[in-house]
C-alpha cells in the first residue's frame, strides 16, 4: 500500500480519490483526532462510570490498521494528527503505531501528539520524543493529591507528576489540560496556573460536556468559564491573543506569569464555525462531530480491499455528512447526555 495516492498493482494512480476533504460549509478538515483505546487506568468521574463495559479486543482496529487509515488521512489532506483514549498510552504495543505515523512528519503530516493522563509518561517519554513527538497535552485536574484520587478513582498523582518530569527532560513540550468543575477545582485553577507557568507549561481549562452516562449529574459539575473568567481577572491581567494550536482553545496571555492560558468553552461560546477536525474511534467508526451521533463505518471499507481508493471514497461520503455544529446543553431540563457514547469512545 503506498499511504499517499497509491496503485495497486498497475490500476490508475488514484490521484484525484486523494483530494482535500472540504465539508458542506467550505471549512477544510486537516486535523484528525483518533482513539486508539476506549480504555483507561482511571475512572474520571465526568468521563465515565467507575464501573465501565468496555469494547471487547476483537472489535478494535489493529494497529496496522489504524496506521493505513491515518495515513489515507494524510494522503488527503490531515497535517495534525493527536493520538487520544481512553488512555492512549495503555493500548499494547502503542508505540509501533506512534513510530510508523512519526515516519511521515516533515513529508505529509505537520504534527503528531497525543493526549494522555500522564499514568505512563514516565516510562514512555523518551521514545515518543525519539519517534518525532514533540509536543503533549496532560490532563490534569488539581494538584492536590486526595482530591486527585477522588476525582480520577484511581489514579496516583505522584506518578503523573513523575510522567511530567520525564517528559520535560526529554524534550516534550507539555500543556496542562483541565475541566473546569463546579465547587471542586474552580478556586484552585489560580495555583494551577502559576504551576503550569513556572514550569514553562500552557494551561487550558474547558467546560465539562454533556456526553455518556455518568454517576455524577453535571448540572452540579458545570462551570460557565465567563465565570472562571471573571473570576481570574480580579488577580490577574488577562489579554487575548491570536495564539492557535489547531484545536479550539482561545488564548489569553497572563501579566503576572508571562505564560498562555487557553478556554475551551463548548457549551457558552462553542467553536464550532472554525472547526477543521474529525475524529476516529479505535473501532474504525468516524465521527464528523464531537456533539452529533452520526458517523461512517469506515473499517468495512478498510477490511474490502487493499485499494486506497475505497477507503477514500468512503472518507469523502462521509466529509459531505460534517454538520454545522453541536448541540451540546448543560441544565435542569436536559438530564440525558447529548450523545449516549463516553468521550472515552470518540477520542476528546
Amino acid at each position: 500500500m503506498n499511504s499517499n495516492v497509491g496503485t495497486i498493482g498497475s490500476a490508475a494512480p488514484l490521484v484525484a480519490d486523494a483530494s482535500p476533504m472540504i465539508d458542506p460549509f467550505g471549512r477544510a478538515v486537516s486535523y484528525l483526532r483518533v482513539s486508539v483505546t476506549d480504555r483507561c487506568d482511571f475512572r474520571c468521574t465526568y468521563c465515565m462510570a467507575e464501573n465501565m463495559t468496555f469494547l471487547p479486543k476483537k472489535d478494535l482496529l489493529s494497529l496496522e490498521e489504524l496506521n493505513r487509515l491515518c495515513s489515507a488521512f494524510i494522503a488527503k489532506g490531515v497535517r495534525k494528527i493527536r493520538l487520544t483514549g481512553g488512555e492512549p498510552l495503555v493500548r499494547k504495543n502503542i508505540m509501533f503505531l506512534i513510530r510508523e505515523l512519526g515516519k511521515q512528519v516533515g513529508t505529509g503530516l505537520e504534527e503528531l501528539t497525543l493526549t494522555t493522563n500522564g499514568s505512563q509518561l514516565a516510562r514512555h517519554a523518551e521514545e515518543l520524543y525519539d519517534c518525532g513527538v514533540r509536543r503533549i497535552n496532560v490532563s490534569l485536574d488539581t494538584l492536590n493529591p486526595d482530591k486527585f484520587h477522588k476525582i480520577t478513582r484511581w489514579g496516583d498523582l505522584e506518578k503523573v507528576m513523575q510522567g511530567i518530569d520525564a517528559a520535560q527532560k526529554a524534550g516534550l513540550k507539555i500543556k496542562l489540560n483541565a475541566v473546569a468543575l463546579k465547587d471542586f477545582n474552580e478556586h484552585e485553577i489560580p495555583g494551577m496556573l502559576r504551576f503550569a507557568h513556572g514550569r514553562g507549561m500552557d494551561l487550558t481549562v474547558i467546560e465539562t460536556m454533556p456526553m455518556g452516562e455518568i454517576d455524577a449529574d453535571r448540572t452540579d459539575q458545570y462551570l460557565p468559564l465567563s465565570e472562571l473568567r471573571a473570576s481570574l481577572e480580579k488577580q490577574f491581567t488577562l489579554t487575548d491573543i491570536g495564539y492557535q494550536t489547531g484545536g479550539p482553545a482561545r488564548y489569553v496571555t497572563v501579566g503576572e506569569t508571562g505564560g498562555r492560558l487557553g478556554f475551551i468553552t463548548p457549551m457558552t461560546h462553542n467553536f464550532c464555525e472554525s472547526c477543521n477536525r474529525v475524529r476516529l474511534t479505535c473501532t474504525g467508526t468516524l465521527y464528523m462531530c464531537l456533539g452529533q451521533n452520526d458517523a461512517a463505518d469506515l473499517r468495512s471499507a478498510l477490511r474490502a480491499t487493499e485499494d486506497d481508493g475505497l477507503l477514500y471514497a468512503a472518507i469523502d461520503e462521509a466529509i459531505t455528512r460534517k454538520p454545522k455544529g453541536h448541540d451540546f446543553i448543560i441544565d435542569r431540563t436536559h438530564k440525558k447526555p447529548a450523545v449516549a457514547r463516553h468521550m472515552s469512545v470518540t477520542g476528546g
